[in-house]
């Protein structure tokens, strides 16, 4: 398999525990997707409480985000440090949304 090596913000904290990349309130999915074009939300989650991720090594990065309203979108990919995961409402959503 060829690989490349990319820089992208990381997702420092993920507070859902429910989801299968989550190991110890840490995301280890290899990149994240952000927004369904409207709602921050993590569109990578995946319900899985009893399976989870073996991968406790690797950091989850931001792949793509599409949520234009956000001041931290430039050309649908995401420029802040990073991010932080969670329960919003009933949405599993990106804490770090700002709008514009």
């Amino acid at each position: 398999m060829k690989t490349i090596t990319i820089e992208t913000p990381l997702v420092s904290e993920c507070s859902v525990t429910e989801c299968a990349y989550n190991l110890d309130s840490n995301c280890h999915a290899r990149a994240i997707t952000i927004g369904d074009g409207v709602h921050p939300s993590c569109d990578t989650f995946f319900d899985n409480r009893n399976l989870h991720t073996k991968a406790a090594v690797r950091m989850a990065g931001i792949g793509a985000c599409k949520i234009e309203a956000c001041k931290f979108n430039d050309d649908f990919e995401c420029i802040t440090e990073n991010i932080r995961v969670g329960h919003s409402k009933d949405e599993i959503s990106c804490l770090t949304f700002a709008p514009r």
